[in-house]
Protein backbone atom coordinates (compact mmCIF):
# COMPACT_ATOMS: atom_id res chain seq x y z
CA UNK A 1 0.00 0.00 0.00
CA UNK A 2 1.15 3.61 -0.89
CA UNK A 3 2.16 5.82 1.65
CA UNK A 4 -0.37 9.10 1.48
CA UNK A 5 1.97 11.70 2.70
CA UNK A 6 -0.45 13.10 5.31
CA UNK A 7 -3.09 13.45 3.03
CA UNK A 8 -6.77 12.90 4.66
CA UNK A 9 -9.71 13.67 2.66
CA UNK A 10 -7.08 13.09 -1.04
CA UNK A 11 -5.20 9.73 -2.36
CA UNK A 12 -2.47 9.96 -4.07
CA UNK A 13 -1.41 8.25 -7.34
CA UNK A 14 0.52 8.38 -9.95
CA UNK A 15 0.67 8.80 -13.59
CA UNK A 16 1.64 10.35 -17.22
CA UNK A 17 -0.33 12.58 -19.43
CA UNK A 18 0.19 13.18 -23.18
CA UNK A 19 2.67 15.99 -23.42
CA UNK A 20 0.13 18.48 -25.25
CA UNK A 21 -2.53 17.30 -22.07
CA UNK A 22 0.32 18.70 -19.08
CA UNK A 23 1.22 21.36 -20.80
CA UNK A 24 -2.27 22.69 -21.27
CA UNK A 25 -2.86 21.72 -17.53
CA UNK A 26 0.13 23.87 -16.41
CA UNK A 27 -1.17 26.80 -18.68
CA UNK A 28 -4.62 26.93 -17.43
CA UNK A 29 -2.91 26.57 -13.69
CA UNK A 30 -0.55 29.63 -14.46
CA UNK A 31 -3.84 31.41 -15.83
CA UNK A 32 -6.38 30.34 -13.13
CA UNK A 33 -3.89 29.88 -10.05
CA UNK A 34 -5.98 27.27 -9.26
CA UNK A 35 -4.10 24.10 -7.76
CA UNK A 36 -3.78 21.29 -10.39
CA UNK A 37 -4.96 18.95 -8.16
CA UNK A 38 -7.93 20.76 -7.73
CA UNK A 39 -8.43 21.45 -11.79
CA UNK A 40 -7.95 17.45 -11.88
CA UNK A 41 -10.46 16.43 -9.75
CA UNK A 42 -13.04 18.88 -12.08
CA UNK A 43 -11.80 16.86 -15.01
CA UNK A 44 -12.01 13.49 -13.52
CA UNK A 45 -15.96 14.10 -11.96
CA UNK A 46 -16.88 15.42 -15.31
CA UNK A 47 -15.40 12.19 -17.04
CA UNK A 48 -17.08 10.25 -14.75
CA UNK A 49 -20.30 11.84 -14.92
CA UNK A 50 -20.14 11.91 -19.06
CA UNK A 51 -19.85 7.79 -18.49
CA UNK A 52 -22.65 7.40 -15.96
CA UNK A 53 -24.33 9.45 -18.22
CA UNK A 54 -24.29 7.06 -21.35
CA UNK A 55 -24.42 3.96 -19.15
CA UNK A 56 -27.83 4.74 -18.46
CA UNK A 57 -26.85 5.29 -14.51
Amino acid sequence: MAVNRGLINRSAFSNSLRTELAEGLEKLHQETQIPKSKLLDQAVELLLNKYKKEQGG
